[in-house]
């Protein structure tokens, strides 16, 4: 017998856009920074490097800022953020009932594709990250919240780009 458990529904998105703004304000002012999550990422896959060959880390600018000489990568803000992050949302899904594997897609599309997708566009939001020097919630957050214009024409470019690919890939989903 197939029971599945019951769902909370969902968070009104205002409710949930001025809680985001109080945690951001709270990152501000209890660590003098913002919010963001490519930088714990890289201080975890910096980590990662520098257990197999710590000579590349030395060697390339970008990792040695961040991991050179004998400084702990993971000795950071951005990593606890990280940590947090994939801890609240387990949690906060747990109690919603809304935690279990699964893929979804449109009928148009395999397992196998959706998943090569997922993977192909969080490696290019990856290397966008690394050149926009942020992620979309470290610049759409945080640099938005300073008015940082930078920050403003990245965002304004992500929605641009996402206007452009959603009518030729909602083929996919349909």
């Amino acid at each position: 017998m197939n029971q599945e458990r019951a769902t909370s529904p969902l968070w009104n998105p205002y409710a949930g856009g001025v809680a985001l703004g109080i945690v951001l304000f709270l990152s501000y002012y209890l660590s003098g920074a913002g919010l963001g999550g490519s930088g714990g990422v890289a201080r975890v896959a910096t980590f990662a490097v520098d257990q197999v060959a710590s000579q590349q880390v030395d060697r390339n600018p970008y990792l040695a800022k961040i991991a050179g000489g004998d400084a702990n990568p993971l000795n950071h803000r951005m990593v606890w953020m990280l940590l947090g992050v994939i801890a609240g949302g387990f949690v906060s899904g747990s109690l919603a009932g809304r935690v279990k594997a699964e893929t979804i897609k449109g009928p148009a599309v395999s397992t196998r594709l959706r998943w090569a997708l997922a993977f192909l566009g969080g490696g290019f939001m990856g290397y966008g990250a690394g050149i926009a020097r942020g992620c979309t919630s470290g610049q759409a957050l945080s640099g938005g919240a300073v008015l940082a214009v930078g920050s403003w024409a990245f965002m304004m470019m992500v929605f641009a780009g996402a206007y452009l690919l959603a009518y030729p890939l909602r083929r996919l989903w349909n």
